[in-house]
């Protein structure tokens, strides 16, 4: 089961879209879309999915969000570069003070060229035409590191939730995280680190760690023309950790509730204060970010973390990002139903609100695995899991 939200200002035709084209995973389905403060659900055969519209917030972050960023998101990202097309990852010079990491252009041509010169498998009966494919992971560690806002520097941020590599911490580099291959996600091949701010119990105190955690690799247009992979090294941010505003019900980038079959995302009920639903039956707390699908070819990392990279929109991206790359997406499960008291995070803890929540991901995979997920899976529009092509 999978539950994509998207709220806001959003056309009657985009909804139809939307009703039209829902999304399937496996033989179960469960797709919502709040759409102007309105529940809709749908579910059915699998489809191409829409892409996100130009601009939409939806509590999938857009690149709006860069005016919001915190005079920490522009500190100087890692001392590093990004691996080369091979099993290791190369080392890297210092970046500039400006923060703005540059690729290494050898070895983004080499991961270039075996891509462009790989062949596609055979797709087996009955994969479906999601272009997608995942990992699935789960919590791995917390610490009040960031090696992205605070590379190097240990206990400078607020707590975080780690998934993936295990090794991850403040100093972390590419080439650690393609050393270092312990991960919590499968498939193995995804060295990557992904984080987002621990969410806490307001009542206790106590954290809420991730129950479920999807990392989504998908494309938002309806065509994979020009469809690449994901650089080796490439980190960005999601969301604002600096925002700070109530969201009650309908509002939008809340946390909503989920399972199988419909039902109120907005939950049975909210938290004394307005701004955590409390979810009724089988479902649980989630969230999910959506990160950009178009990078600027030239940069691992900028100094807010997000110049580098852009949404597409009308099925082609920026001419300031000409390079289409699969879109992340963060699906998160939390194990707690809601409380009267309600949650924080730590992002956030005095406005007791979810609109801080943020994301960040630290992207190195086993490059052959990544160039043939996103030629298999994305190119050729099918819909793939963890290991490959889903039946």
């Amino acid at each position: 089961m999978i539950s994509y939200v998207w709220s806001g200002l959003v056309s009657n035709t985009v909804l139809a879209r939307f009703a039209r084209n829902r999304l399937a995973i496996g033989a179960g389905v469960a797709v919502v879309a709040v759409i102007a403060g309105l529940t809709v659900y749908f579910s059915g055969a699998s489809a191409e999915p829409e892409p996100v519209p130009a601009g939409a917030d939806s509590g999938l972050a857009t690149a709006s969000d860069q005016a919001g960023q915190s005079s920490a998101d522009a500190t100087a990202p890692p001392a590093s570069a990004p691996g080369a097309a091979t099993a290791s990852a190369t080392a890297a010079a210092k970046p500039p003070a400006t923060g703005w990491v540059p690729v290494d252009k050898a070895a983004w041509k080499a991961q270039t060229d075996a891509y462009n010169a790989l062949k596609t498998d055979p797709v087996p009966a009955g994969v479906g035409n999601l272009a997608e494919f995942r990992a699935d992971c789960a919590y791995s560690h917390s610490a009040a590191d960031d090696p992205i806002v605070f590379p190097g520097l240990p206990g400078a941020s607020h707590m975080h939730s780690f998934v993936g590599n295990a090794a991850t911490k403040a100093d972390t580099t590419p080439a650690d995280l393609m050393k270092f291959t312990a991960t919590s996600c499968k498939p193995a091949q995804d060295h990557s680190a992904y984080w987002v701010p621990t969410l806490y119990d307001a009542a206790t105190g106590k954290p809420a760690e991730t129950t479920g955690f999807r990392v989504y690799y998908r494309t938002l247009a309806s065509t994979s023309a020009g469809q690449l992979p994901m650089p080796t090294g490439l980190r960005m941010i999601s969301g604002d950790a600096k925002k700070s505003q109530p969201t009650p019900r309908g509002a939008k980038g809340q946390f909503y509730c989920a399972f199988y079959g419909p039902g109120d995302l907005d939950g049975i009920a909210r938290s004394s204060n307005g701004n955590w639903p409390i979810c009724g039956g089988t479902a649980t707390l989630h969230f999910m970010l959506q990160f950009p699908d178009c990078w600027d070819g030239e940069h691992l990392d900028s100094p807010n973390h997000k110049d580098h990279v852009a949404y597409g929109g009308n099925n082609t991206c920026p001419a300031s990002h000409p390079v289409k790359i699969p879109a992340l997406t963060f699906d998160i499960q939390y194990g707690v139903k809601g409380t009267t008291e309600g949650y924080y995070l730590s992002s956030d803890k005095e406005g007791r609100s979810a609109s801080s929540m943020h994301g960040d991901a630290f992207v190195v995979w086993d490059p052959a695995t990544m160039n043939s997920r996103t030629k298999n899976c994305l190119l050729q529009r099918r819909t793939c899991d963890d290991f490959g092509y889903q039946k």
